[in-house]
């Protein structure tokens, strides 16, 4: 055996993975074939056997499947997954009913297939420490824990106790899993935990599962019960409601809780390996894997961060502007550490930023998150000022104030030359190129886009934007700033509004579009929800004002003016000017735009009534397909285009970029790999019909679609 270590010593049989060039352990192929072979020596060896120890060499217990062996699955490869998933089962089973007890020592992290392997003991101790993490995470993959996870849980904590950590794959500590009852013993260091495991194999030398016992009920009883009966007359309704029955993975989770809680045991280890037989092999786990594992991690390790620059985190960063964006920056900033010089044009607006924070951590006060000696250590780090002076010696000064050319450049001029040493300059802006902007810097090399989105305190993703004269260390700085602060950085070039912002005005103006056309507003802002975008279209952009889509479109006109090009605005853009300067409909912060927003507390938001006048036309020919189509296909095609024009440099930042940062919907994993998961000659085919009905926005010139070909990832 490679992966699994087998020594029998005093009548200890001790099983110790380690998988070899690996820092962790995985259900590799390779740990399959052993685990096969460990069961049949422990069963060659059982009369001599007392007891079982399952051990780990790695710094962790175990981390989980082999997703890379995964991501080459498809719906033919069903079959011969069920009988692997079937044959891991049975090894499992040969363990845990071998009549001996077995102990499983948990000296790291156990997540998915990792907890599943954990949950073979009878017994198990784990070293209490908060950085472990234990539980089950398939379903933010697509997946369900199908190597006996999903009938364990429910048989240790009840079908209404397991669902959090299942239906949601809600992670947990050792001390949650002791309070839990899914860990008995704890110890403050990995050293004690085989003799722990010694002393109560000897105490308990005929050890077996609850479930194992002729009196074991289920807690809270099974769907026969009828609190649970009730329970369950309303939960597929409240997920397909919560999912928009377009991730398969929480369905299928409910349904093999429920069914195998009525069944005995080894029927519900079989109804669950045909769903983990299913899922594996479908869609949307290879879309969601590629996305929130492969991606996820290409962007935790810095794979779009220039090489060959030392690490880095600023003790000091200056804001300017102590509005929403500025603010939400400071109490991030404050909250990693930071020090933080928050500035405005007035000693008020700059206390009013600081308020913020305030009451942010006194929300977290008085739910018993954050002590009052820890809010106060935070909002000293925030220094409120109106002097430009308070900003000498910051490492990474970041304006954010208002879209507009001069004033950026106004205020870049006066806090620039306050920076420490070997300092560099950000602007946080979301569609202005950032080679303009850097024209009034002083060391357009040390210039760079830092664009948070809002609200900053919970929003993940930030979008690093290089310049033209942006050097290579600026960037790598940027990027450990935005790590040092919890949040996610991607790496664009710079154009006009990037990425992101890019990407977003076409979701929202093909959705105006769609109006102008005379197509009902309901009818568009449900093709939205239908097809898993957070809301529709017109909500959005009420939401981010009407008013600032016209602003950044009278930018634009200026701008290209200057260069003596022509502009001609989109038929979805002209439909939001008229809405703005005709109609006096600004969006929500202005009273209202496509909605209405009700003063009555208590009272929804409702589509503005004149929208059908005005705007919608009986005879509109409209489909909900094509609706949900339009909407999605055409952010994939600006986000191809993306890529191929080098404005996005990898796959990776696209996928993660467009789910966290424009709201893309999740189970596509991401605006590239839907285009991947459609499969590249069938989304072509697609695009180019909704080109010639719904015009160029859908168009693919021949050198996009060689970008998307050269870029498609083989795993």
């Amino acid at each position: 055996m490679k992966t699994i270590k087998y020594a029998l010593q005093d009548g200890i049989a001790t099983l110790t993975f380690d998988e070899p060039d690996s820092p962790v352990n995985t259900m590799c192929q390779q740990w399959h074939e052993d685990l096969t072979a460990a069961a049949a020596q422990v069963l060659k060896d059982k009369e001599l056997i007392k007891g079982i120890i399952l051990a780990s060499a790695k710094s962790t217990f175990f981390a989980g499947a082999d997703l890379k062996a995964l991501m080459r699955l498809r719906a033919e490869d069903a079959p011969r997954i069920y009988t692997e998933v079937e044959q891991v089962k049975k090894n499992f089973r040969t363990l845990e009913t071998l009549g001996v007890p077995v102990v499983s020592c948990l000296n790291g992290t156990a997540l998915g297939g990792g907890w599943e392997v954990a949950l073979v003991g009878h017994h198990r101790i784990a070293v209490d420490d908060r950085k472990i993490q234990f539980g089950m995470p398939e379903v933010s993959l697509g997946l369900l824990p199908g190597a006996s996870g999903v009938t364990k849980m429910t048989r240790h904590l009840g079908l209404l106790g397991a669902q959090p950590y299942l239906v949601e794959g809600r992670l947990f500590g050792p001390r949650e899993a002791f309070e839990l009852g899914l860990v008995h013993e704890l110890v403050p260091d990995a050293a004690q935990l085989r003799d722990k495991a010694m002393s109560w194999i000897i105490a308990n030398p005929a050890a077996q599962h609850p479930w194992e016992a002729k009196d074991y009920k289920i807690p809270g009883g099974t769907p026969a019960n009828p609190k649970i009966a009730g329970m369950l007359a309303v939960a597929p309704a409240m997920l397909k409601q919560k999912t928009r029955g377009l991730y398969p993975a929480p369905e299928a989770i409910l349904a093999c809780m429920v069914e195998g809680a009525q069944v005995d045991m080894p029927t519900a280890l079989r109804l669950e390996s045909r769903y983990l037989a299913r899922l594996m092999t479908g869609p949307n786990a290879r879309a969601m894997i590629n996305t929130f594992f492969f991606n996820m991690n290409a962007i935790k390790a810095g794979q779009s961060r220039p090489k060959d620059v030392a690490k880095y985190k600023p003790a000091k960063v200056g804001l300017l502007g102590a509005g929403m964006m500025g603010a939400g920056i400071a109490y991030v900033q404050a909250s990693r550490g930071i020090a933080t010089v928050l500035k405005d044009v007035s000693q008020v607006k700059a206390e009013a930023g600081k308020g913020y924070s305030a009451r942010l951590t006194q929300a977290r006060v008085d739910k018993g998150r954050m002590g009052p000696h820890d809010q106060k250590e935070l909002l000293d780090r925030i220094q409120a000022t109106d002097q430009a002076e308070d900003l000498k010696g910051c490492d990474l000064i970041i304006e954010a104030v208002f879209e507009n050319r001069e004033l950026k450049a106004r205020v870049t001029k006066e806090a620039e030359p306050m920076l420490a040493a070997g300092g560099f300059f950000a602007s946080n802006t979301s569609t202005l190129p950032i080679s303009g902007l850097a024209r009034a810097s002083a060391q357009p090399d040390k210039f760079v886009g830092i664009h948070f989105f809002s609200p900053v305190d919970k929003m993940k993703l930030v979008e690093i934007i290089r310049g033209k004269q942006t050097d290579d260390e600026t960037v790598a700085r940027a990027y450990d700033y935005v790590q040092a602060i919890g949040k996610m950085p991607i790496v664009v070039n710079d154009s006009r509004g990037f990425f992101t912002s890019r990407v977003f005005g076409t979701f929202v103006m093909e959705g105006a579009a769609m109006l102008a056309e005379g197509i009902p507003a309901a009818a568009i802002e449900n093709a939205g929800v239908q097809c898993g975008m957070p809301v529709g279209p017109l909500a959005v952009l009420d939401e981010t004002s009407l008013s600032l889509s016209v602003h950044v479109m009278d930018q634009t006109r200026a701008d290209f003016a200057a260069e003596g090009t022509p502009y001609t605005p989109t038929q979805g853009e002209q439909l939001v000017e008229r809405m703005v300067k005709e109609l006096k409909r600004p969006g929500r912060a202005g009273g209202g735009g496509f909605y209405e927003y009700p003063a009555e507390k208590g009272v929804k938001k409702f589509l503005w009534p004149q929208l059908h006048t005005l705007f919608e036309k009986a005879d509109a020919s409209w489909n909900i397909e094509d609706l949900k189509d339009r909407l999605l296909y055409r952010q994939a095609v600006e986000t191809a285009r993306c890529l191929s024009e080098g404005v996005l440099t990898s796959v990776h930042e696209a996928n993660i970029g467009s789910i966290f940062g424009i709201g893309f919907p999740a189970w596509t994993g991401g605006a590239m790999q839907f285009i991947y998961g459609m499969g590249v000659d069938a989304f072509v085919a697609r695009a180019d019909e909704l080109a010639k009905r719904f015009g160029p926005g859908f168009a693919l010139s021949e050198e996009v679609k060689a970008s998307i070909r050269k870029f498609q990832p083989v795993y």
